[in-house]
C-alpha cells in the first residue's frame, strides 16, 4: 500500500484509539499482532482515505472492523465501506461479542478472506 500523507488530526486520533482500544479489539489484536495469524502483517487503527480502519493487512488488501451496537444499521459505515471497497479493500465486520466469544471462528473467517488455507 503506497504511503500517502495523513492529516495530522487523523494521525492524532488513530494514536489515541490505539491507546484506548476496546476489550474486543485487544483480544483480536492479540491474535493478529506479530504475524501470528498465518504470517499476515496487520497494523491497527490505520488512517486510510479519511477514515481510520481498526485492523489492516495491506498485503491482502484486507480491513477488519470490530463493532459495538452503535454500528447496527449505520449508514455512515455503509458509505465508508463502499469508499474503501472502491480502493480494492475487502472489509470484514465482526461484532464485539463475536470476537470475545468466538475468536477462533473470527480468525478462520479472516484467513479465508485472505485466501489462505490453514
Amino acid at each position: 500500500m503506497p504511503h500517502r500523507p495523513v492529516k495530522p488530526v487523523l494521525k492524532k486520533y488513530a494514536k489515541s484509539m490505539r491507546s484506548n482500544q476496546t476489550d474486543a479489539e485487544a483480544v483480536l489484536w492479540n491474535e493478529l499482532r506479530n504475524r501470528q495469524l498465518m504470517g499476515m502483517k496487520f497494523r491497527r487503527q490505520v488512517p486510510i482515505a479519511n477514515y481510520i480502519a481498526d485492523f489492516v493487512c495491506a498485503e491482502h488488501r484486507l480491513i477488519v472492523e470490530v463493532d459495538g451496537s452503535q454500528h447496527a444499521g449505520c449508514d455512515y459505515d455503509q458509505l465508508r465501506d463502499a469508499k474503501l471497497r472502491a480502493q480494492n479493500f475487502v472489509i470484514l465486520r465482526f461484532w464485539n461479542d463475536d470476537v470475545l466469544r468466538e475468536i477462533n471462528s473470527v480468525c478462520d473467517t479472516i484467513i479465508a478472506a485472505a485466501g489462505l488455507n490453514k
